[in-house]
């Protein structure tokens, strides 16, 4: 039983590893077919059953493992910013490092997180909700540290998501060169945000006591 139940799951991950091997920057989950992706997985179409309901329900599979993949993220950057200090510098060189170990679940959060079809919005959204409020509470606790209040963490933390998604977009595909000027761009701006949070939390205890 147990050697059967190792089996099911084997085959399951190959499943996965295959649709997510056929993806690229031309290509999304919705041109895929069940057939290519069993003769990838060197299954018989009719075995795909056993695991899966249909191509989709692999698809959630992947979006729940790329959540996955980006909550492990967070964690190595604690430990590095534990280590290191600089929080923002820290936290884009881990996230290049993700792109370049999870480049297709990366590709499949950026498709799916607009296409077609309702469950995978909902499904990516619901992981870059998870992500932004982890981040968020990661802010609040490094200004409590710093005594450095932000105006409001949650929403430093919804920019910061979107802005790092639009460079990961950028980056998936580039050159060496043209990524170390994006990671550089993107500490730049990270940094404009938390500078710009930090100075309207000032200007806001400020304004009761003029008035």
């Amino acid at each position: 039983m147990a050697a059967r139940a190792e089996q099911k799951l084997k085959t399951r991950r190959a499943l996965m590893d295959a649709a997510l091997g056929q993806l690229s920057a031309d290509r999304g989950f919705s041109s895929l077919s069940l057939r290519e992706v069993t003769r990838a997985a060197g299954i018989a179409p009719t075995s795909f059953y056993r695991h899966f309901a249909e191509l989709d329900e692999l698809g959630l599979a992947l979006v729940d493992e790329s959540g996955l993949a980006l909550r492990q993220l967070m964690r190595q950057a604690r430990k590095r910013i534990a280590r290191n200090g600089s929080a923002i510098s820290t936290s884009v060189e881990t996230f290049m490092e993700y792109l370049g170990n999870n480049a297709n679940l990366f590709r499949l959060l950026l498709r799916e997180r607009t296409g077609v079809s309702k469950p995978f919005r909902t499904a990516v959204q619901a992981e870059i909700d998870h992500f932004v409020t982890e981040l968020a509470d990661d802010l609040r606790r490094i200004a409590d540290e710093q005594k450095k209040p932000l105006y409001d963490a949650h929403l430093v933390a919804e920019a910061m998501v979107t802005l790092v998604f639009n460079h990961g977009a950028e980056a998936l595909d580039a050159s060496s060169k043209e990524k170390e000027i994006l990671k550089t761009k993107l500490k730049t701006e990270l940094r404009m945000i938390l500078v710009g949070s930090q100075t309207l939390a000032k200007v806001s205890r400020k304004q009761p006591e003029q008035a």
